[in-house]
């Protein structure tokens, strides 16, 4: 049986990138930045949707539906100035727009939907559009 040996001279720099693009990497996720998780239910006629959006105004959220694709989208903005005495020591700002959409696969009675928004948590409740029964045509 042949061993087979191989001299392998240690560079200073293989332990700088090693494992370095194995893990994922994630850019401009900070802990303010927001997100959407979303919770949503269905029951007979309903779908029920929580949406968590803390630290949001409602003037701010919109929510768009379009047959059976539901949007929600929400911009925050948030300025904050410590000052001591006349002195301005930090100055922090943060301005960042969130959305998600989903297809629920029913179409939505928008005309009778309720939107509520209480401690950060949006909550839809979206009425499912009664389906019409098809119409035969006469053949003349």
């Amino acid at each position: 049986m042949n061993n087979l040996t191989r001299n392998v001279i240690a560079s200073p720099f293989d332990d700088l990138f090693h494992g370095f693009f194995v893990r994922p990497v994630e850019f401009g996720n900070s802990p303010e930045t927001p997100a959407i998780k979303l919770d949503i239910k269905t029951q007979d006629n309903n779908y029920l949707i929580h949406a968590e959006l803390p630290g949001m105004k409602k003037e701010d959220i919109h929510v768009n539906i379009d047959g059976s694709v539901v949007s929600i989208s929400a911009e925050r903005r948030q300025e904050k100035e410590i000052k001591e005495g006349e002195r301005v020591l930090r100055t922090e700002r943060y301005f960042g727009k969130v959305s998600r959409s989903f297809d629920l696969g029913t179409d939505v009675d928008e005309t009778k939907a309720v939107a509520k928004y209480n401690d950060g948590v949006l909550e839809l409740t979206l009425p499912k559009k009664t389906a019409t029964a098809n119409k035969r045509l006469q053949i003349q």
